[in-house]
């Protein structure tokens, strides 16, 4: 049934939207066994992913839906810890540092198998991080290798396999995995816990190749197996019998939903159908304020940046002048208090304020938001107009004379989050208008479409976000490193790739943060090849009386093998 237009803090008419979704519903309700005539075995937690999962596949899937899933199916030498989001013991029981940080060696746990039965040893660690680096798998995460010796020549390597030098990791035995790194890493245990670490099963690979992940039964490492993917309507997981700490992995069963309707998830979640909003992108953002108040919806902190990415590799967007002007135009106040309304911070750099104690750069539009006035603030922002038209100006478009009609581009959905991109494009569409005489065309896309676009390119300005893997401020800086796969810009600057070199062989913890600092300042304020907006406030939905194993951490991970009912549906113990 559809939840009342008058249930408890809602306010009236706020589910009429509802009607369009009738049939997406009802899909669902019928793919997952809830009604219908041959019912499925009820899943013991129910959990709305977002968007639909682009791939499975751990070593090149990219958005944070795919992770997710990744996660539950795959394990590296370590995991996440539920409650704080950093790296603990996985695949790995133990490991030893050697006395200059570079050499780590890991001890497996006797007796891992994958889900299949077959023997999980060194060398699938080994072969796994091989496939993960090699430049045939193509996998957008693959800069996460780049602190392992050779990792990022074979990244970059045009060669044939058997003339790249050899990725520093080996099987000392059946039990011992030893990693050589090219400089101390303090987050190294937390980026052993990533997807592109995971280890895949060599034996399906070389069996199926790039469709090994659609034969069933699919191998996997991790504490769930698949059981079903039905394409935009839920994946099933079972817990993983051979699983190592199978014990502890707290439900049976999980359905893993994806839909772009909040109204749909949020009306769901209210009638008890989902258990877990894992995401604010499908809580509908007009009733933001409404659902902070409630019990049921959980706002937090984490490390994660909203911006938009400029393609530096098309005209009029390859002059650092245009890109700067059109920073400087953009009121992040207004985007903040009319639209996201969930308390984020107005951004001028890339890295959240106090990740891992840096303090990072002061990028375009700084002295508007220190300001503590609406005078100071007026006064701010007419001069940052003022210096975005005089640059737009150097650059041949006075008053916006002669500039090309330009596209942004944007994942697009059935509202929340979906909506929130479109609300913010409108808005920035306004701002760039009034200010610099220029037009932007807003051009929605299907999720899986933004993804492959915003990869290829193929766009001139594309929303961008990113959620930080690891609590430290290279988990954003790397990103836009000219090799990296996630930078997705065609900008490249060899002097920021020399500086957050040069940090990572720095073990004084000033001074690497000083060298950090110097290339998040080419990204944010001298070359600006994107315009940060805000940082994130996560919130997440659940019910604490009635689920257990959900924690507000700072890297947003929040694994499914923890999350567990407390109570049967119906009110039940």
């Amino acid at each position: 049934m559809l939840v009342s237009p008058n249930a408890p803090g809602i306010p009236p008419g706020a589910f009429c939207v509802l009607g369009r979704h009738w049939r997406r519903i009802l899909g669902v309700l019928l793919t997952m066994g809830w009604i219908g005539c041959t019912r499925a075995p009820e899943a013991d937690v129910v959990i709305h992913n977002t968007s639909e999962p682009e791939t499975i596949d751990p070593h090149i899937l990219t958005g944070q839906p795919d992770g997710r899933i990744g996660a539950a199916l795959f394990e590296g030498l370590t995991r996440f810890d539920p409650q704080t989001g950093r790296g603990i013991p996985g695949l790995a029981e133990r490991w030893d540092i050697s006395a200059d940080a570079k050499t780590y060696t890991f001890h497996l746990r006797p007796g891992l198998t994958f889900s299949t039965g077959e023997p999980l040893t060194a060398e699938d660690v080994v072969w796994s991080w091989n496939r993960a680096v090699a430049p045939e798998t193509a996998a957008d995460y693959v800069n996460f290798y780049f602190y392992v010796v050779n990792g990022k020549a074979i990244a970059n390597s045009t060669n044939p396999p058997s003339l790249r030098p050899p990725l520093g990791i080996r099987a000392l035995n059946s039990l011992t995995v030893e990693v050589q790194l090219v400089n101390p890493t303090p987050f190294f245990l937390d980026l052993c816990a990533m997807r592109i670490m995971a280890v895949v099963p060599r034996h399906a690979i070389e069996r199926f190749g790039d469709q090994w992940v659609r034969h069933d039964p699919m191998p996997c490492s991790g504490p769930y197996q698949l059981v079903s993917w039905r394409p935009n309507a839920g994946i099933r997981l079972k817990r993983n019998p051979r699983y190592w700490d199978v014990a502890n992995v707290r439900s049976e069963t999980i359905d893993v939903l994806s839909g772009d309707s909040p109204s749909a998830a949020l009306n769901l979640f209210l009638t008890g159908r989902i258990d877990f909003l894992v995401d604010k992108t499908v809580l509908p953002t007009e009733l933001a304020d409404t659902l902070k108040q409630r019990p049921e919806f959980h706002p937090f902190n984490y490390l994660g940046s909203y911006f938009v990415r400029f393609n530096c590799t098309r005209k009029p967007l390859d002059d650092s002048r245009v890109r700067r002007a059109m920073a400087l135009v953009i009121d992040k106040r207004r985007l903040v208090e009319r639209i996201t309304r969930m308390g984020e911070r107005p951004a001028d750099a890339l890295v959240p304020p106090g990740t891992d104690g840096y303090d990072g750069a002061h990028g375009l539009g700084r002295s508007a938001l220190d300001a503590r006035t609406p005078k100071e603030f007026d006064a701010a922002m007419a001069a940052d107009i003022a210096e975005a038209q005089r640059l737009l100006a150097e650059a041949g478009f006075p008053g916006g004379r002669g500039f090309p009609r330009l596209a942004y581009m944007f994942n697009a959905g059935g509202g929340g989050g979906a909506r929130m991109h479109e609300q913010m494009g409108v808005e920035m569409q306004a701002m760039f208008r009034r200010h610099l005489g220029i037009d932007i065309d807003m051009r929605p896309l299907e999720y899986k479409t933004y993804l492959t676009d915003m990869s290829h390119l193929n766009y001139d300005l594309i929303r961008g976000s990113w959620i930080g893997d690891y609590n430290d401020p290279t988990t954003f800086l790397d990103l836009f490193l000219s090799d990296s796969g996630n930078n997705r810009t065609g900008w490249k600057n060899a002097r920021y790739d020399s500086l957050i070199e040069r940090a990572a062989g720095t073990r004084d913890t000033a001074a690497r943060f000083q060298l950090l600092r110097e290339a998040e300042t080419l990204l944010v304020r001298d070359e600006a090849p994107i315009l940060p907006l805000h940082y994130y406030v996560g919130m997440f939905a659940y019910d604490p009386e009635v689920l257990g194993g959900v924690y507000p951490n700072m890297t947003d991970e929040h694994p499914f093998s923890a999350v567990y009912r407390k109570k049967l549906r119906g009110g039940g113990k």
